[in-house]
């Protein structure tokens, strides 16, 4: 192995950045970050818990589901899941937090880390109802770095080609996986009935 261990190795490989990779940083929204995070229904959310390991994770909704109170601040509501909060016990012990936001057809993506609280407030959380179930809390977000990163990476994935797209036969469905992983003797849940368990939890 020819490990790195040392910023200095690491930039010898790489050299540093320049121009608008850099230029493009700011510490706060602007019109355009306000814009994407408007037309987002979707958003992967990075937080590191207290035993060091990172956990990212998905989150989605209409677009505008992540309201924007100032230039420097988020409000992300919490929906109802599976109850295993990772993202909010991991701000609890460490605020620090990633985003990156994305909109179908669009190969460019927005950046925003900062760090973030969870709040119950009751002011905050009936501006983010969803289909009359309040968010049991919300993420406010407080941003530090926003920029937008460039289609590279989804280009050369053609991630929203039609021809990208893959039968979803070729995958077990999530119920005989599930069944697999948590070895279960119970029968696998269809497809159908893992999709009306979750449309009965969400509204």
């Amino acid at each position: 192995m020819a490990r790195i261990e040392s910023l200095e190795s690491l930039r010898a490989i790489y050299g540093a950045p320049k121009g608008r990779s850099v230029a493009k940083q700011l510490d706060r929204l602007d019109r355009h970050c306000r814009s994407f995070i408007a037309l987002s229904p979707f958003l992967v959310l990075a937080t590191q818990g207290a035993d060091g390991f990172g956990d990212a994770t998905p989150r989605g909704d209409q677009p505008g589901f992540v309201g924007v109170l100032d230039d420097n601040t988020l409000v992300i509501p919490d929906r109802p899941g599976n109850n295993r909060i990772d993202s909010l016990a991991n701000l609890v012990e460490r605020p620090g937090i990633g985003l990156l936001f994305l909109i179908p057809g669009v190969d460019e993506t927005l950046r925003v880390n900062g760090t973030a609280v969870i709040d119950e407030d009751e002011t905050l959380r009936p501006a983010h109802m969803a289909d009359g179930k309040l968010p049991a809390t919300v993420m406010v977000v407080t941003v530090r770095e926003a920029y937008l990163q460039c289609g590279k990476a989804l280009m050369r994935s053609n991630l929203w080609a039609d021809e990208s797209r893959i039968d979803r036969s070729l995958l077990p469905t999530m119920g005989e996986m599930l069944r697999d992983h948590t070895r279960s003797s119970e029968p696998p849940e269809t497809q159908a009935d893992m999709l009306a368990r979750y449309a009965k939890a969400l509204y």
